[in-house]
């Protein structure tokens, strides 16, 4: 009788723990047996997985060696596909490189090529301010020379005019003077004549 109570919570157990973790109350309710003799007989059913877990079986040797060697085969086919892998990263690594060498060479050799350009621009347009300088310090040499040429020129116009001025007052003064000149040889002349014409009959 407790040998069959025994085994049907055994195999209560053992049908109820593949859904699900087996309880008192289930095992009772499966194997149809007290709750005391459930109680028992589960915990009995426990220990003994507990200890059927525990233990480990020995490997055996032929087991043992077929695992060595799939080990050593796997590792040999990591080991040549990560060689394999290493050496493509490399071989892109390189022509990477290669390729950003390439690319900062053009660009310092169009960087060089802008600043020598500017520097040329830069020389270009400092001689043309130069020479722009020059001109109007020559235009300005000019006009001032022009300015003082004019000024010449009006002090001369001036004198001039005042020359000519001078001039036409004393011909108008030797004008009268000649007229004056005259009107007194003519009344001299009148004053002449008359007593000349009685010595003349």
């Amino acid at each position: 009788m407790t040998s069959s109570v025994k085994d049907r919570v055994f195999a209560a157990a053992e049908q109820i723990s593949a859904e699900r973790r087996p309880t008192v109350s289930t095992v009772r309710a499966t194997a149809g047996v007290s709750n005391a003799d459930a109680t028992r007989y589960l915990k009995e059913w426990s220990e003994e997985k507990l200890a059927a877990g525990g233990q480990v079986a020995a490997t055996p040797p032929a087991l043992l060696e077929q695992a060595t060697r799939l080990a050593a085969a796997c590792w040999a086919d990591a080991s040549t596909l990560a060689s394999e892998r290493h050496a493509a990263v490399e071989t892109a690594w390189a022509q990477e490189r290669k390729d950003k060498d390439l690319e900062i060479a053009e660009l310092v050799a169009d960087l060089d090529k802008a600043a020598a350009e500017k520097e040329s621009a830069a020389a270009e347009h400092q001689a043309r301010i130069t020479a722009l300088q020059s001109t109007a310090e020559a235009l300005e040499q000019r006009l001032a020379a022009l300015g003082t040429e004019l000024e010449d020129t009006r002090a001369a116009e001036r004198a001039a005019a005042g020359a000519a001025a001078e001039a036409e007052k004393k011909l108008a003064s030797a004008e009268a003077r000649s007229s004056t000149l005259e009107k007194v040889h003519n009344a001299l002349l009148q004053r002449v004549a008359p007593e000349a014409k009685p010595s003349d009959v």
